[in-house]
């Protein structure tokens, strides 16, 4: 089913303090175009420098998410992502008068009140999910946590999972089938954190902007009257007391579950650095940001394989070819045993595709490791110049009378073996077009599915009467 793209009617502003700095702070959610995805302004900073809501701009997730771009650094994003997420917001762009995002009440209701207000408008284009192929799993076995991403069509369902060994606590799960229930069932659950940690972040001045309104504070040692006395007096309270839940009774729960939907809550917002909408379903044991960004960096780097392997066509080295050998050798000036290319499969004004078959008959095998023989990574850059000669030569009209002459090759990678009996397709094509007999390509050598070698290249043709024997 295709789902357009949405961004919001108009601008819409909150204001608030940020958790860890204090500071005041206004952030702008405003409309942004077509696949312009979420983006973060400081506008407070000269240039008015933008950060990239993306997993890779991750620099910090000791007490939440922040990430770094263009000299410039936001912190405390996760609540802010997640209620983007709930409301299924494609492109918006977030200005910051400062570097920490409002913690408002320490969910994403406030925020999801504010974008609801602004309205959502459709956009033209259509979401582009990515859809969980298979089981993609992450685990760090000294913490327990255990994370997976399984595929399940046309839902983006969560299922979460904490235990602290708290007898507060205890072990809670919290769950949703689809995001139409997160603005009902997650975006209002707070923030919580541990006794013990509240009086460390104290200590050390790490939450100025800590207020009891925006914590659920766990209780889980004996806490004396002094100690309540003094914490009532560092937040402005008249008294503070440990309620019969186990946590201080600045607040009321929300749902008996609420850190457990908290923390289902920090994982969207995590998870949305991902940088597409994701359909699958999402199961976690004892997350927290720092393994929320590493599964997160784990799907992005499967959503890249599979971009590249549908860049790249894979091509059948059986088919009649274009060229054979005969016809490559009316073009090409060279001969056995320096001859590397066996086929021509497409040739296009700006493509080519050349077949090699290594076979252990290679002259060069009687002494490069005969034992255990591989195909020089020289000899695989030789055949691809030779392939990508071919097309430099096909815009001449006589291109037995010319010469082709690499004059650079850059960003060369070897990305597998290449071993007798392996078929290797090349790819060149122009990276722009060709000026004064000068080509600029990128190649890419593949056996079957697997990228073997990769390389840039710069080339030029000159007749052979006008060439110069030293090139």
């Amino acid at each position: 089913m295709n789902i357009k793209q949405r961004t919001i009617k108009s601008a819409v502003s909150v204001s608030g303090a940020g958790l860890h700095t204090g500071q005041p702070v206004t952030m702008t959610f405003k409309p942004a175009p077509e696949n312009h995805g979420y983006k973060f302004q400081r506008v407070d900073l000269p240039g008015r420098p933008i950060v990239d809501a993306d997993v890779d701009n991750v620099t910090d997730t000791s007490r939440g998410t922040t990430i770094s771009q263009n000299g410039a650094s936001v912190s405390t994003i996760e609540h802010v992502l997640a209620g983007l997420v709930g409301l299924e917001v494609d492109n918006i762009m977030i200005e910051l008068d400062g570097p920490e995002t409002p913690i408002m009440d320490g969910s994403s209701i406030m925020f999801i009140e504010a974008l609801e207000k602004a309205g959502f408008e459709d956009q033209e284009a259509y979401r582009e999910y990515y859809n969980i192929p298979y089981n993609i799993h992450y685990s760090e076995p000294d913490r327990k946590v255990e994370m997976v991403a399984m595929p399940l069509d046309d839902d983006y369902r969560f299922t979460c999972m904490i235990d602290y060994n708290s007898p507060v606590l205890g072990s809670q799960h919290a769950a949703i089938t689809n995001l139409s229930e997160f603005k009902k069932e997650i975006a209002s659950c707070r923030t919580f954190c541990f006794l013990h940690e509240l009086e460390m972040l104290l200590e050390n001045n790490l939450i100025k902007g800590g207020d009891l309104n925006n914590a659920i504070v766990v209780v889980d040692k004996q806490v004396s009257k002094e100690e309540l006395k003094h914490l009532a007096v560092l937040f402005n309270r008249d008294d503070i007391d440990v309620a019969k839940e186990g946590i201080l009774n600045n607040i009321e729960l929300r749902y008996q579950n609420e850190p457990a939907r908290h923390k289902l809550l920090d994982m969207i917002g995590d998870l949305a650095l991902v940088g597409v909408p994701l359909r699958g379903h999402i199961m976690a044991a004892r997350p927290g940001h720092a393994a929320n960004i590493a599964f997160a960096k784990k799907i992005k780097a499967q959503i890249k394989k599979e971009k590249i392997k549908k860049k790249i066509k894979i091509y059948d080295p059986t088919v009649k070819p274009l060229y054979d050998i005969v016809q490559i050798m009316d073009i090409l000036p060279h001969r056995q045993p320096f001859l590397f290319i066996d086929k021509i499969l497409e040739l296009s004004k700006t493509h080519v595709v050349g077949v090699k078959n290594v076979t252990m008959n290679e002259e060069f095998f009687r002494g490069h490791f005969p034992g255990a023989p591989v195909l020089p990574g020289v000899i695989q850059i030789e055949a691809m110049a030779q392939t990508g000669g071919i097309l430099v030569l096909s815009t001449v009209p006589d291109p037995r009378n010319y010469l082709t002459y690499f004059l650079k090759i850059d960003n060369v990678r070897f990305r597998a073996q290449v071993s007798p009996g392996d078929t290797i397709v090349f790819r060149c094509d122009l990276m722009e077009p060709i000026r004064r007999g000068i080509a600029q390509m990128k190649g890419v050598g593949m056996v079957g599915e697997k990228v073997v070698v990769e390389a840039e290249m710069m080339a030029q043709i000159s007749r052979i009467k006008e060439s110069e024997p030293t090139a």
